[in-house]
Protein backbone atom coordinates (compact mmCIF):
# COMPACT_ATOMS: atom_id res chain seq x y z
CA UNK A 1 0.00 0.00 0.00
CA UNK A 2 1.50 3.59 -0.85
CA UNK A 3 1.70 6.06 1.73
CA UNK A 4 -0.76 8.92 0.68
CA UNK A 5 1.66 11.59 1.58
CA UNK A 6 4.18 10.71 -0.68
CA UNK A 7 2.08 9.11 -3.51
CA UNK A 8 -1.29 10.31 -3.88
CA UNK A 9 -2.52 6.73 -6.08
CA UNK A 10 -6.24 7.11 -6.97
CA UNK A 11 -7.84 3.98 -8.23
CA UNK A 12 -11.01 4.79 -10.51
CA UNK A 13 -14.39 2.22 -9.89
CA UNK A 14 -16.52 1.10 -12.55
CA UNK A 15 -19.04 3.17 -11.30
CA UNK A 16 -16.63 6.48 -11.32
CA UNK A 17 -16.18 6.43 -7.17
CA UNK A 18 -12.63 7.15 -7.24
CA UNK A 19 -10.74 5.92 -3.59
CA UNK A 20 -7.68 7.59 -1.97
CA UNK A 21 -4.89 4.48 -1.92
CA UNK A 22 -4.48 4.69 1.78
CA UNK A 23 -5.25 2.79 4.55
CA UNK A 24 -6.60 5.62 6.53
CA UNK A 25 -7.95 7.94 4.11
CA UNK A 26 -10.27 10.52 5.58
CA UNK A 27 -11.84 12.03 2.06
CA UNK A 28 -13.66 10.25 -0.64
CA UNK A 29 -13.42 11.65 -4.01
CA UNK A 30 -16.20 12.31 -6.19
CA UNK A 31 -14.80 12.49 -9.75
CA UNK A 32 -18.48 14.03 -11.79
CA UNK A 33 -20.99 15.75 -11.47
CA UNK A 34 -23.27 13.12 -10.90
CA UNK A 35 -21.19 11.44 -8.45
CA UNK A 36 -21.95 14.48 -6.41
CA UNK A 37 -25.55 14.28 -7.04
CA UNK A 38 -26.22 10.34 -6.25
CA UNK A 39 -24.14 10.66 -3.10
CA UNK A 40 -26.17 13.23 -2.00
CA UNK A 41 -29.56 11.14 -3.08
CA UNK A 42 -27.49 8.14 -1.43
CA UNK A 43 -27.77 5.90 -4.50
CA UNK A 44 -26.76 2.59 -4.47
CA UNK A 45 -24.35 3.03 -7.35
CA UNK A 46 -22.77 5.51 -5.20
CA UNK A 47 -22.73 4.62 -1.79
CA UNK A 48 -22.33 1.08 -1.99
CA UNK A 49 -18.94 1.22 -4.32
CA UNK A 50 -17.40 3.71 -1.46
CA UNK A 51 -14.63 2.04 0.47
CA UNK A 52 -13.13 5.84 2.33
CA UNK A 53 -14.82 8.50 3.30
CA UNK A 54 -14.73 11.36 6.03
CA UNK A 55 -14.66 9.43 9.24
CA UNK A 56 -17.20 11.75 10.86
CA UNK A 57 -19.58 10.93 7.51
CA UNK A 58 -18.60 7.64 6.70
CA UNK A 59 -17.31 4.82 8.59
CA UNK A 60 -14.45 3.18 7.70
CA UNK A 61 -14.00 -0.58 7.01
CA UNK A 62 -12.52 -1.23 9.98
CA UNK A 63 -14.93 1.04 12.15
CA UNK A 64 -17.65 -1.59 10.16
CA UNK A 65 -15.84 -4.43 11.29
CA UNK A 66 -15.40 -3.53 14.86
CA UNK A 67 -18.96 -2.25 15.53
CA UNK A 68 -20.56 -5.85 13.69
CA UNK A 69 -18.83 -7.47 16.18
CA UNK A 70 -20.18 -5.16 18.97
CA UNK A 71 -23.52 -5.63 17.72
CA UNK A 72 -23.12 -9.57 18.08
CA UNK A 73 -21.49 -9.51 20.90
CA UNK A 74 -23.94 -6.82 22.73
CA UNK A 75 -27.11 -5.67 20.80
CA UNK A 76 -30.48 -8.36 20.65
CA UNK A 77 -33.26 -8.47 17.93
CA UNK A 78 -33.91 -4.95 16.64
CA UNK A 79 -31.25 -3.21 18.28
CA UNK A 80 -27.80 -1.23 17.11
CA UNK A 81 -24.70 -0.37 18.36
CA UNK A 82 -22.33 2.90 18.45
CA UNK A 83 -19.24 2.94 19.88
CA UNK A 84 -17.16 5.48 21.61
CA UNK A 85 -13.78 6.40 22.99
CA UNK A 86 -14.79 6.64 26.77
CA UNK A 87 -18.16 5.98 28.75
CA UNK A 88 -17.90 9.57 29.43
CA UNK A 89 -18.92 9.96 25.57
CA UNK A 90 -21.53 6.98 25.52
CA UNK A 91 -22.98 8.23 28.97
CA UNK A 92 -23.68 12.10 27.13
CA UNK A 93 -24.66 10.27 23.45
CA UNK A 94 -27.00 8.31 25.63
CA UNK A 95 -28.61 11.34 27.16
CA UNK A 96 -28.67 12.63 24.05
CA UNK A 97 -30.35 9.74 22.12
CA UNK A 98 -32.85 9.59 24.86
CA UNK A 99 -34.16 12.92 25.03
CA UNK A 100 -34.08 13.06 21.16
CA UNK A 101 -35.61 9.64 20.57
CA UNK A 102 -37.55 9.11 23.94
CA UNK A 103 -36.34 5.49 24.11
CA UNK A 104 -34.69 3.14 26.22
CA UNK A 105 -30.73 2.66 26.29
CA UNK A 106 -28.24 0.63 27.58
CA UNK A 107 -24.07 1.33 27.48
CA UNK A 108 -21.51 -1.71 27.68
CA UNK A 109 -17.75 -1.74 28.03
CA UNK A 110 -16.46 -3.33 24.54
CA UNK A 111 -12.63 -3.90 24.48
CA UNK A 112 -11.43 -0.71 25.84
CA UNK A 113 -14.66 1.32 24.52
CA UNK A 114 -18.06 2.04 25.30
CA UNK A 115 -20.79 0.57 23.72
CA UNK A 116 -23.91 2.19 23.10
CA UNK A 117 -27.38 -0.22 22.99
CA UNK A 118 -30.42 1.57 21.28
CA UNK A 119 -33.35 0.27 19.44
CA UNK A 120 -32.79 0.59 15.10
CA UNK A 121 -35.44 3.44 15.06
CA UNK A 122 -32.51 5.10 16.92
CA UNK A 123 -29.83 4.30 15.50
CA UNK A 124 -30.13 7.72 13.50
CA UNK A 125 -30.33 9.61 16.29
CA UNK A 126 -27.13 8.09 17.58
CA UNK A 127 -25.20 8.40 14.78
CA UNK A 128 -26.14 12.17 14.72
CA UNK A 129 -24.55 12.54 17.90
CA UNK A 130 -21.47 10.67 16.81
CA UNK A 131 -21.23 12.79 13.89
CA UNK A 132 -21.43 16.40 15.23
CA UNK A 133 -19.69 15.60 18.44
CA UNK A 134 -16.38 14.90 16.58
CA UNK A 135 -15.98 11.90 19.78
CA UNK A 136 -15.57 8.94 17.43
CA UNK A 137 -13.33 5.68 17.51
CA UNK A 138 -10.59 6.29 14.65
CA UNK A 139 -9.48 3.67 12.20
CA UNK A 140 -6.42 2.78 13.53
CA UNK A 141 -7.74 2.10 16.98
CA UNK A 142 -10.24 -0.03 15.42
CA UNK A 143 -7.77 -2.23 13.52
CA UNK A 144 -5.71 -2.18 17.03
CA UNK A 145 -8.19 -3.87 18.62
CA UNK A 146 -9.59 -6.00 15.52
CA UNK A 147 -6.13 -7.40 15.69
CA UNK A 148 -5.57 -7.38 19.42
CA UNK A 149 -2.00 -5.15 18.63
CA UNK A 150 -2.66 -2.07 21.15
CA UNK A 151 -0.62 1.28 20.07
CA UNK A 152 2.10 2.20 22.02
CA UNK A 153 2.06 5.94 24.22
CA UNK A 154 1.25 8.30 21.87
CA UNK A 155 3.47 10.76 23.18
CA UNK A 156 1.39 13.28 24.04
CA UNK A 157 3.66 16.08 25.80
CA UNK A 158 6.39 15.53 22.46
CA UNK A 159 3.04 16.10 19.87
CA UNK A 160 1.58 19.12 22.09
CA UNK A 161 5.16 20.54 22.46
CA UNK A 162 5.61 20.67 18.50
CA UNK A 163 2.35 22.02 17.56
CA UNK A 164 3.10 25.02 20.22
CA UNK A 165 5.83 25.68 18.38
CA UNK A 166 3.51 26.26 15.47
CA UNK A 167 1.56 28.57 17.35
CA UNK A 168 3.61 30.28 19.02
CA UNK A 169 3.03 29.19 22.67
CA UNK A 170 3.84 26.61 25.51
CA UNK A 171 2.70 22.92 25.29
CA UNK A 172 0.46 23.20 28.56
CA UNK A 173 -1.98 25.21 26.39
CA UNK A 174 -2.66 23.05 23.75
CA UNK A 175 -5.34 20.06 24.38
CA UNK A 176 -5.74 17.80 21.47
CA UNK A 177 -8.71 15.58 21.31
CA UNK A 178 -9.52 12.76 18.41
CA UNK A 179 -11.38 15.46 15.59
CA UNK A 180 -11.16 18.92 14.99
CA UNK A 181 -15.29 18.86 15.66
CA UNK A 182 -14.68 16.96 19.14
CA UNK A 183 -11.89 20.10 19.88
CA UNK A 184 -14.67 22.42 19.06
CA UNK A 185 -17.83 20.72 20.95
CA UNK A 186 -15.88 20.18 24.28
CA UNK A 187 -14.90 24.39 24.45
CA UNK A 188 -18.89 25.05 24.08
CA UNK A 189 -19.30 22.32 27.11
CA UNK A 190 -16.90 24.31 28.38
CA UNK A 191 -18.80 27.97 28.30
CA UNK A 192 -19.59 29.53 31.67
CA UNK A 193 -22.42 31.09 30.68
CA UNK A 194 -23.71 27.96 28.70
CA UNK A 195 -24.66 26.85 32.31
CA UNK A 196 -27.05 30.13 32.96
CA UNK A 197 -29.02 29.60 29.92
CA UNK A 198 -27.29 31.85 26.97
CA UNK A 199 -27.42 31.56 23.77
CA UNK A 200 -23.93 31.49 21.60
CA UNK A 201 -23.31 33.98 18.72
CA UNK A 202 -21.84 32.64 16.06
CA UNK A 203 -20.03 35.62 13.46
CA UNK A 204 -19.50 34.99 9.06
CA UNK A 205 -20.77 31.97 7.68
CA UNK A 206 -19.21 29.24 9.12
CA UNK A 207 -18.37 25.73 7.88
CA UNK A 208 -21.71 23.99 8.67
CA UNK A 209 -21.37 21.20 11.67
CA UNK A 210 -19.63 24.53 13.63
CA UNK A 211 -23.16 26.05 13.71
CA UNK A 212 -24.50 22.50 13.88
CA UNK A 213 -23.08 21.80 17.31
CA UNK A 214 -24.17 24.57 18.76
CA UNK A 215 -27.71 23.94 18.11
CA UNK A 216 -27.62 20.67 19.15
CA UNK A 217 -25.42 20.86 21.84
CA UNK A 218 -25.70 24.41 23.22
CA UNK A 219 -28.85 26.39 24.50
CA UNK A 220 -29.58 27.68 20.54
CA UNK A 221 -26.85 29.80 18.73
CA UNK A 222 -28.04 33.52 16.84
CA UNK A 223 -26.36 33.58 13.33
CA UNK A 224 -24.73 36.59 11.51
CA UNK A 225 -24.09 35.56 8.21
CA UNK A 226 -22.03 38.48 7.13
CA UNK A 227 -19.80 40.33 9.85
CA UNK A 228 -20.19 43.67 8.89
CA UNK A 229 -22.55 47.10 8.52
CA UNK A 230 -25.70 47.59 11.08
CA UNK A 231 -26.25 44.08 11.74
CA UNK A 232 -22.37 43.88 13.50
CA UNK A 233 -23.61 46.67 15.41
CA UNK A 234 -26.08 45.63 16.50
CA UNK A 235 -24.89 42.49 17.55
CA UNK A 236 -21.59 43.31 19.22
CA UNK A 237 -24.53 45.87 21.01
CA UNK A 238 -25.63 42.59 22.27
CA UNK A 239 -22.29 41.31 23.26
CA UNK A 240 -21.35 44.13 25.55
CA UNK A 241 -24.64 43.51 27.27
CA UNK A 242 -23.31 40.35 28.11
CA UNK A 243 -26.40 38.11 26.42
CA UNK A 244 -24.03 35.78 25.05
CA UNK A 245 -21.91 32.59 26.71
CA UNK A 246 -19.37 33.17 23.68
CA UNK A 247 -18.81 34.40 20.54
CA UNK A 248 -17.89 32.10 17.67
CA UNK A 249 -16.30 32.78 13.94
CA UNK A 250 -13.97 31.58 12.13
CA UNK A 251 -10.37 33.34 9.98
CA UNK A 252 -10.87 33.39 7.76
CA UNK A 253 -14.71 31.44 7.07
CA UNK A 254 -15.66 28.71 4.85
CA UNK A 255 -16.25 28.56 2.03
CA UNK A 256 -15.98 32.41 1.58
CA UNK A 257 -13.14 33.16 2.93
CA UNK A 258 -13.91 36.01 4.66
CA UNK A 259 -12.42 37.89 7.72
CA UNK A 260 -13.75 40.04 10.21
CA UNK A 261 -12.59 43.39 11.82
CA UNK A 262 -11.14 40.95 14.83
CA UNK A 263 -10.13 43.64 17.24
CA UNK A 264 -13.29 45.63 17.31
CA UNK A 265 -15.21 42.14 18.04
CA UNK A 266 -12.12 41.33 20.54
CA UNK A 267 -13.08 44.52 22.38
CA UNK A 268 -16.65 44.05 22.39
CA UNK A 269 -16.04 40.57 24.23
CA UNK A 270 -13.46 41.83 26.49
CA UNK A 271 -16.23 44.55 27.99
CA UNK A 272 -18.88 42.07 28.97
CA UNK A 273 -16.45 39.18 29.65
CA UNK A 274 -18.16 37.27 26.93
CA UNK A 275 -15.24 34.28 25.73
CA UNK A 276 -14.44 34.73 22.28
CA UNK A 277 -13.40 31.34 20.34
CA UNK A 278 -11.74 31.47 17.14
CA UNK A 279 -11.03 28.40 14.70
CA UNK A 280 -8.20 29.27 12.14
CA UNK A 281 -8.21 25.45 10.58
CA UNK A 282 -8.48 27.38 6.76
CA UNK A 283 -5.47 29.80 6.99
CA UNK A 284 -3.62 26.73 9.14
CA UNK A 285 -2.03 28.89 12.41
CA UNK A 286 1.83 28.78 10.68
CA UNK A 287 -0.17 32.10 8.51
CA UNK A 288 -2.14 33.61 10.76
CA UNK A 289 -2.00 34.81 14.42
CA UNK A 290 -5.07 34.83 16.47
CA UNK A 291 -4.75 34.09 19.85
CA UNK A 292 -3.80 37.53 20.85
CA UNK A 293 -7.52 37.90 20.39
CA UNK A 294 -9.44 34.86 21.06
CA UNK A 295 -9.97 32.94 24.67
CA UNK A 296 -9.31 29.89 22.83
CA UNK A 297 -8.55 28.99 19.35
CA UNK A 298 -9.63 25.34 18.00
CA UNK A 299 -7.77 23.64 14.46
CA UNK A 300 -9.07 20.94 12.92
CA UNK A 301 -5.50 19.24 12.72
CA UNK A 302 -6.71 16.77 10.22
CA UNK A 303 -5.87 19.24 7.53
CA UNK A 304 -3.06 21.53 7.14
CA UNK A 305 -1.13 20.58 10.19
CA UNK A 306 -1.22 16.85 9.52
CA UNK A 307 -0.63 18.10 5.51
CA UNK A 308 -1.29 13.90 4.42
CA UNK A 309 -5.17 13.17 5.03
CA UNK A 310 -4.62 10.07 6.55
CA UNK A 311 -4.99 11.31 10.43
CA UNK A 312 -8.13 12.69 12.53
CA UNK A 313 -7.10 15.37 15.10
CA UNK A 314 -8.16 18.56 16.88
CA UNK A 315 -6.87 21.28 19.35
CA UNK A 316 -8.18 23.69 21.27
CA UNK A 317 -5.40 26.31 22.31
CA UNK A 318 -6.26 28.70 25.36
CA UNK A 319 -4.57 32.01 25.46
CA UNK A 320 -2.45 32.28 28.64
CA UNK A 321 -4.00 35.58 29.63
CA UNK A 322 -7.01 35.25 29.53
CA UNK A 323 -9.85 35.82 32.08
CA UNK A 324 -10.98 32.11 31.68
CA UNK A 325 -7.77 30.42 31.32
CA UNK A 326 -8.16 28.44 34.75
CA UNK A 327 -11.45 27.72 34.24
CA UNK A 328 -11.10 26.09 30.33
CA UNK A 329 -7.76 24.75 31.30
CA UNK A 330 -9.76 22.77 33.62
CA UNK A 331 -12.67 21.93 31.71
CA UNK A 332 -10.75 21.35 28.68
CA UNK A 333 -8.19 18.65 30.50
CA UNK A 334 -11.26 16.81 31.87
CA UNK A 335 -12.71 16.96 28.18
CA UNK A 336 -9.37 15.32 26.86
CA UNK A 337 -9.04 12.98 29.42
CA UNK A 338 -13.09 11.28 29.84
CA UNK A 339 -13.92 12.35 26.97
CA UNK A 340 -12.53 12.37 23.36
CA UNK A 341 -8.49 12.04 23.70
CA UNK A 342 -6.66 11.40 20.71
CA UNK A 343 -5.97 7.73 20.15
CA UNK A 344 -2.28 6.99 20.44
CA UNK A 345 -1.92 5.02 16.96
CA UNK A 346 -3.23 8.55 15.73
CA UNK A 347 -0.98 10.33 17.74
CA UNK A 348 2.05 9.03 16.25
CA UNK A 349 0.75 9.06 12.86
CA UNK A 350 0.27 12.89 13.70
CA UNK A 351 3.78 13.64 14.71
CA UNK A 352 5.38 11.52 11.76
CA UNK A 353 3.32 13.91 9.10
CA UNK A 354 4.42 17.48 11.18
CA UNK A 355 7.43 16.28 9.66
CA UNK A 356 6.33 17.08 6.77
CA UNK A 357 3.64 19.55 6.86
CA UNK A 358 5.13 23.21 6.61
CA UNK A 359 6.77 22.61 3.40
CA UNK A 360 3.16 22.01 2.16
CA UNK A 361 1.44 24.88 2.95
CA UNK A 362 3.93 27.22 2.44
CA UNK A 363 3.88 25.79 -1.38
CA UNK A 364 0.09 25.84 -1.29
CA UNK A 365 0.46 29.88 -0.28
CA UNK A 366 2.49 30.29 -3.06
CA UNK A 367 0.49 27.93 -5.88
CA UNK A 368 -3.07 29.28 -4.60
CA UNK A 369 -1.86 33.04 -5.34
CA UNK A 370 -1.31 32.26 -8.61
CA UNK A 371 -4.15 30.21 -9.01
CA UNK A 372 -6.35 32.96 -7.62
CA UNK A 373 -4.42 35.72 -10.04
CA UNK A 374 -5.81 33.02 -13.13
CA UNK A 375 -9.31 32.95 -12.10
CA UNK A 376 -9.46 36.46 -11.72
CA UNK A 377 -8.33 36.81 -14.99
CA UNK A 378 -11.13 34.31 -17.34
CA UNK A 379 -13.45 35.42 -18.64
CA UNK A 380 -15.31 32.69 -18.05
CA UNK A 381 -15.26 32.80 -13.75
CA UNK A 382 -17.22 35.74 -12.39
CA UNK A 383 -15.86 35.54 -8.61
CA UNK A 384 -13.22 34.47 -6.70
CA UNK A 385 -12.82 34.46 -3.01
CA UNK A 386 -9.23 33.67 -1.30
CA UNK A 387 -8.43 36.03 1.71
CA UNK A 388 -5.45 37.63 -0.73
CA UNK A 389 -8.85 39.17 -2.42
CA UNK A 390 -11.44 39.19 -0.20
CA UNK A 391 -11.25 41.13 3.30
CA UNK A 392 -7.47 41.69 2.65
CA UNK A 393 -6.90 44.51 5.36
CA UNK A 394 -8.63 42.45 8.63
CA UNK A 395 -6.75 39.45 7.25
CA UNK A 396 -3.65 40.97 6.77
CA UNK A 397 -4.06 42.56 10.51
CA UNK A 398 -3.78 38.88 11.63
CA UNK A 399 -1.33 37.70 9.27
CA UNK A 400 2.47 36.25 10.65
CA UNK A 401 5.01 38.10 9.49
CA UNK A 402 6.19 34.93 7.17
CA UNK A 403 2.62 33.74 6.93
CA UNK A 404 0.41 33.31 3.37
CA UNK A 405 -3.20 34.05 2.49
CA UNK A 406 -3.66 30.34 2.66
CA UNK A 407 -3.71 27.27 0.26
CA UNK A 408 -7.86 27.08 0.34
CA UNK A 409 -10.11 29.32 -1.76
CA UNK A 410 -13.70 29.11 -3.91
CA UNK A 411 -14.82 30.75 -6.98
CA UNK A 412 -18.12 31.01 -9.17
CA UNK A 413 -18.54 30.96 -13.02
CA UNK A 414 -20.61 33.61 -14.86
CA UNK A 415 -22.70 30.57 -16.22
CA UNK A 416 -23.89 28.54 -13.43
CA UNK A 417 -24.92 25.82 -15.90
CA UNK A 418 -21.23 25.19 -17.01
CA UNK A 419 -20.13 24.49 -13.33
CA UNK A 420 -21.07 20.71 -14.02
CA UNK A 421 -19.26 20.30 -16.86
CA UNK A 422 -15.83 21.97 -15.33
CA UNK A 423 -15.76 20.03 -12.56
CA UNK A 424 -16.03 17.05 -14.49
CA UNK A 425 -13.34 18.29 -16.45
CA UNK A 426 -10.78 19.68 -14.24
CA UNK A 427 -7.69 16.85 -13.84
CA UNK A 428 -7.39 16.89 -10.26
CA UNK A 429 -9.32 14.69 -7.10
CA UNK A 430 -12.41 15.48 -6.33
CA UNK A 431 -14.43 15.48 -2.49
CA UNK A 432 -14.26 17.16 0.74
CA UNK A 433 -11.57 18.09 2.85
CA UNK A 434 -8.62 20.04 2.15
CA UNK A 435 -5.05 20.51 3.21
CA UNK A 436 -3.70 17.64 1.40
CA UNK A 437 -0.56 17.20 -0.73
CA UNK A 438 -2.78 16.95 -3.83
CA UNK A 439 -5.13 19.40 -4.90
CA UNK A 440 -8.54 18.63 -4.13
CA UNK A 441 -11.93 20.46 -5.83
CA UNK A 442 -15.30 20.32 -4.19
CA UNK A 443 -18.42 21.65 -5.06
CA UNK A 444 -18.94 22.83 -1.16
CA UNK A 445 -22.33 24.01 -1.16
CA UNK A 446 -23.70 20.93 -2.56
CA UNK A 447 -22.02 18.49 -0.33
CA UNK A 448 -22.22 20.83 2.88
CA UNK A 449 -25.88 22.11 2.32
CA UNK A 450 -27.73 19.76 -0.17
CA UNK A 451 -31.13 19.83 1.56
CA UNK A 452 -30.71 23.85 1.91
CA UNK A 453 -29.77 25.58 -0.72
CA UNK A 454 -31.87 28.27 -1.30
CA UNK A 455 -30.99 29.40 2.98
CA UNK A 456 -26.96 28.85 1.86
CA UNK A 457 -27.88 31.43 -1.44
CA UNK A 458 -29.58 33.87 0.89
CA UNK A 459 -26.80 34.07 3.09
CA UNK A 460 -24.64 34.44 -0.01
CA UNK A 461 -23.34 31.28 -0.84
CA UNK A 462 -23.81 30.07 -4.56
CA UNK A 463 -25.08 26.43 -5.03
CA UNK A 464 -22.57 26.25 -7.87
CA UNK A 465 -19.59 27.57 -5.54
CA UNK A 466 -16.25 25.42 -6.15
CA UNK A 467 -14.10 24.90 -3.48
CA UNK A 468 -10.29 24.58 -4.16
CA UNK A 469 -8.01 22.71 -1.87
CA UNK A 470 -4.67 23.91 -3.56
CA UNK A 471 -1.76 21.10 -3.01
CA UNK A 472 2.48 20.51 -3.76
CA UNK A 473 2.06 19.85 -7.73
CA UNK A 474 3.37 23.38 -8.29
CA UNK A 475 1.67 26.73 -9.60
CA UNK A 476 2.16 26.21 -13.25
CA UNK A 477 0.93 22.53 -13.12
CA UNK A 478 -1.84 23.64 -11.39
CA UNK A 479 -2.93 26.66 -13.21
CA UNK A 480 -1.96 24.81 -16.59
CA UNK A 481 -4.76 22.14 -15.35
CA UNK A 482 -7.53 25.10 -14.67
CA UNK A 483 -6.48 27.06 -17.59
CA UNK A 484 -7.12 24.18 -20.08
CA UNK A 485 -10.47 23.07 -18.01
CA UNK A 486 -11.90 26.77 -18.28
CA UNK A 487 -10.97 27.65 -22.19
CA UNK A 488 -12.83 24.35 -22.86
CA UNK A 489 -15.74 25.65 -21.75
Amino acid sequence: MRDLKENPAWSEEDLGIAIPDSLHAVSVCLPNWKAVLDYEEGRDRVVRKMRAGYPRFFRHPAVERLFEVAKKELAGDGQSVMLFPSRVSAQRAQRFVERRAEVATRVASFHGLQALIVPEKAAQVAIDYWRFSGEVVSSRQAMDILDGNPAPSGRSKILRAKIGKIVGVGKDQIFVFASGMAACTSVLRSLPGLRMGKKTLQIEFPYVDCLKVQEMFGNGVVFLNQGEGESLDEALHRVRQGEFAGVFLEVPSNPLLRTVNLPVIAEACRLSGTPLIIDDSTACPGNVEVLRYADVVTTSLTKWISGAGDVMAGMACVREDSPFSADFSVSLAGEVSECAPLYAGDSLALLSNLRHSEPLWHAANESALALVGLLQSHPAVDKVWHPSVTCRTEYDALRKPDGGYGGLLSFALKSPKKTAKLYDSIKFSKGPSFGTPFTLVCPYTLLAHYRELPWAEGCGVPSHLLRVSVGSEGAQVICDAFRDALDAL
